[in-house]
Parts: C-alpha cells; structure tokens; sequence
C-alpha cells in the first residue's frame, strides 16, 4: 500500500507539500500539484481517514437523526437512511445514526466536533429542535418543512401538492365522494409535518374542486386500518375513492374494504401514498403518489456538501409529486 513518502518521491517533492495538496492549506503551483495528483492515481494512494480530517478540520461524518418508534414504517425509515449513507459514502463520508429520541446524542453531536454535517427526520412544525440545529457551525438538512426552518436548508417531498393531487387524480376519474384514511392521531397531534401538509393539499384540493371528501387518522396496525375503514363508511356509506397515506396500515385497509364488499378497483378505487414498492408489494397493485424515500436521502447529503463545501446558501426542495398508474383507480360505478 502506497503512503505518503512514496507519493512524495514520485512526484519529486517533500511530503508537506503533498500535504498541502491535499489539504490545500498553502497554494502550490499548478505544475507541482499536478505531478503530485498525478503520483496518488498512478500509486493508488488512498490518505488515512484520519489523517485526512486532520488536516480538513474535517471529521468525514454526517450525523443522521432518524425516527424509529412503533407508529412509523421502519422499513420506510431505512430507506431514507440508506440514500443518506449511500450518497454519504460517494462523498467519502460515514454516518452517524441517532434515534429520535436521543437528546443526549444530539446534545453531544451540537456541543462538539464530531460531525461535519447533520440530517435530521420527522420535523415537526414547531419543531423545538430547530433553534438548537440553527445555531450550530455544522451545516444542518432537514428532511421535512417547519413553520421557521430559521436558515436550515429543507428537502422533501411536496406533499401538500401531493394532497392537491391525489383528489384530482380521482376527480378526473369521475368521483365526487373521496375518502382520506391518513396517519395515526398521535403524528398528527405532534403536528409532523408531512401528515400535516398533506391533508391540508387533500383539503384545500376537495374545498377548490367542490366534491365531498371525509378523512379518518388511522392507527398504524391491522386493528386500526379496520377501524378507520369502518368509520370511514360510516361516515361516507357511498365513498367511491379513498387515498391512503400510512404504510404500515394500507395492506390491512384494502384487506377490510374487500371484506366489507368493496374491492379494488372493482367497486371502490385506491389510491396509496408511499414509496413504489410499498404500492407495488400489494396483493393488488397499487396506483400511487410515489414518496422517493431514497433520492430524498441522497439530495439531502448533495446539499450538506454544497453547504459545507461552497458555502451554499440555505434552500428549500420539494420532490415534484407524480401518479403512477397500476389500475387500481377507475371511474366509479354508476
């Protein structure tokens, strides 16, 4: 294995200055960091991790804060954390994962220099977090949209369009009763933001197009999606069209609406919220308003670097929504 001696003799230089080339700490001429760069690809040389942080100020870890309780898909879940580590390690970059509710990790990642970047999940509106993340030196993502995100850069799916068009994709159909069964009570009363967005989309698409709509939270279990399919019905006997924004719960309500005579998409029409192979995985395929789990997680990491790298200024992103047909949403029976 090359080091960095054997660079610095190739490249007929001192070792500090390919140090300093690859530190860039001190300007080197173009023709001698040229000679050096060539020298590492022809030796392979690969500087040790921690030498190279050394000599960044860098520790070459991002710091992921992610949610891992009982009311959310884990399964979901990892696939955000594995477009973090997976862009993460195109940068040369480890992760460091923290659940949701390790406040003394997040106290020890704020205080110190263990990071370079963080990416935190599961923002609330009035996420009491935020002030903590937005006075750090470490650039910070969130992967979500407060009320203030206070110069933090957020990224994720749009979900209040995705509300506007899950109604007017069913509207299109032909349906003017709309069911949403949507996330457990308890995301909601945390005002999470995603669940929050999308029912205010769903609502505001519903008041903006004039047809009738009820929602239900649904508990994130089989018991509960029969539940909320029964209040569903009971509510909206003659519902042709439902939404469904919680994965863990979706196989289980349209298991129950079949079982209450109502199949898809032979009698009522669904349409699921969730990334495409959740949809995909059911026993009928789903038509869906894919949530790019991963990508999201690796433009979250693209934006740490341009943050940490070129100073970029805070931003926003929000991942376009789009309906991806699977048959089963259809006009409704007349």
């Amino acid at each position: 294995m090359a080091t960095i001696d054997d660079v610095a003799r190739s490249a007929g230089v001192s070792t500090s200055t390919v140090s300093y080339v690859l530190s860039g700490k001190r300007p080197i001429s173009a023709p001698t960091r040229h000679r050096v760069e060539k020298a590492i690809r022809d030796l392979g040389y690969r500087p040790h991790a921690g030498a190279r942080a050394l000599a960044s100020n860098r520790t070459n870890v991002i710091a992921l804060m992610a949610p891992l309780r009982v009311d959310v898909n884990v399964n979901v879940i990892m696939q955000f954390v594995t477009g973090v580590v997976t862009s993460a390690r195109s940068f040369e970059h480890d992760v460091l994962l923290l659940t949701q509710d390790d406040d003394a990790g997040l106290d020890r990642v704020a205080s110190g220099s263990m990071v370079d970047a963080l990416v935190v999940m599961d923002i609330e509106a009035d996420d009491p977090r935020v002030p903590v993340l937005a006075a750090l030196r470490q650039p910070t993502i969130l992967i979500g949209l407060p009320r203030q995100p206070q110069g933090l850069s957020c990224v994720d799916l749009d979900f209040d369009g995705a509300g506007h068009l899950a109604v007017s994709h069913l509207a299109a159909l032909g349906h003017t009763r709309i069911g949403l069964i949507g996330s457990p009570l308890a995301v909601l009363e945390r005002h999470t933001t995603y669940a929050e967005r999308l029912l205010r989309g769903f609502n505001a698409e519903v008041a903006e197009i004039g047809v009738q709509a009820v929602h239900v939270s649904c508990e994130s279990s089989q018991t509960g999606a029969v539940d909320a399919v029964d209040r569903l019905l009971a509510d909206m006997p003659d519902v042709t069209g439902v939404v469904v924004h919680n994965e863990v719960a979706l196989p289980y309500v349209v298991s129950a609406l079949r079982e209450r005579g109502r199949g898809t998409p032979e009698n009522i029409s669904v349409l699921a919220v969730c990334p495409s192979d959740v949809a995909e995985a059911q026993p009928v395929p789903l038509t869906s308003i894919n949530l790019p789990a991963h990508a999201i997680g690796q433009v979250a990491v693209e934006m740490a670097m341009a943050r940490l790298d070129h100073a970029q200024p805070a931003e926003t992103r929000l991942l376009t929504p789009l309906v991806v047909e699977r048959g089963s949403t259809r006009p409704p029976i007349v």
